[in-house]
């Protein structure tokens, strides 16, 4: 189903993912803001965006900036790290000018990244993620500006997101691939006292995660960092900082869930992230 521009200069907050790990985002920013009106577009139909090249990633995710922007989103959230790593400083700076000077388009790397230098007390951070956002090279870059001298250590964790969106998330292939890579992570660098969960799926792996961390590394203290409260936090820090941006934002409480692909099977899935019924409905970006 195709919609037709909104043509009010009032709108929803836009949140896009790739597929569904973005709605861990969204969940905190639904409890942090709940006032606000959302739009969640989850582009299932050509994921995942973690394996591929950094011109499709930027191509599709522009897109579906756009189409939000069509249903009237001044502002919207890239809730996908391999997003936020490959395309937001391309349409940032290249797209927006042109499209809509007005509109914002914010990424979850920035908002993880400024967080790290109040929760590291040696400046040792671990990073677990896609391949696609590892590859990026995003988080090193943006840590080393902000706090230059740190050390980020990165992973691929290929296999963590079919897990959970195969729903085996708690199952004992989950340990196994945790404990794998928390191992590989702490041996690459004993002196982490950090670890970046950097994909929007791994909140539902939080647990093991910290359970695995204690295992290995028993008489250590390391915080593990989880991105929806920090870009939560950003983004009511970014609306109060943007009072014009915050007047244009509905405020009805309300939040709609589209998907590219089968709404069936999103809406299923989604109910598990998000711990409550949705209801999606499917849309087609051109």
């Amino acid at each position: 189903m195709s919609h037709k521009p909104i043509l009010s200069h009032d709108g929803p907050i836009g949140v896009f993912d790739s597929g569904y790990g973005g709605l861990t985002i969204l969940q905190q920013m639904q409890k942090r803001l709940p006032q606000y009106d959302y739009i969640y577009l989850g582009d299932n139909a050509r994921a995942p965006y973690g394996t591929r090249s950094f011109d499709i990633v930027c191509q599709f995710t522009l897109q579906a900036v756009e189409h939000l922007f069509s249903l009237g989103c001044p502002l919207v959230i890239l809730a996908c790290n391999t997003a936020s790593a490959k395309a937001l400083r391309s349409i940032q700076q290249n797209n927006l000018p042109s499209i809509d000077p007005s509109r914002r388009v914010l990424g979850v790397i920035r908002p993880t990244a400024e967080a790290i230098g109040t929760i590291s007390q040696n400046g040792h951070i671990g990073l677990l993620a896609t391949p696609g956002t590892v590859r990026s090279h995003s988080y090193e870059m943006e840590i080393e500006k902000l706090y230059p001298g740190y050390k980020t250590t990165a992973l691929e964790c290929p296999m963590l997101v079919p897990l959970v969106e195969n729903r085996e998330h708690t199952s004992p292939g989950a340990d196994y691939f945790v404990e794998k890579y928390v191992n590989q992570l702490l041996c690459a660098d004993p002196l982490i006292d950090t670890v970046i969960l950097g994909c929007t799926h791994y909140p539902l792996l939080e647990h093991k995660i910290k359970e695995a961390i204690n295992r290995l590394a028993p008489n250590r203290h390391i915080n593990v960092v989880c991105q929806g409260i920090l870009t939560a936090e950003s983004l009511a820090d970014y609306l109060h900082r943007h009072p014009e941006m915050d007047q244009r934002l509905l405020k009805n409480a309300s939040t709609q869930y589209l998907t590219t692909e089968n709404p069936e099977t999103f809406s299923t899935l989604a109910s598990m992230f998000m711990d409550a019924k949705v209801a999606a409905r499917r849309t087609i970006i051109n």
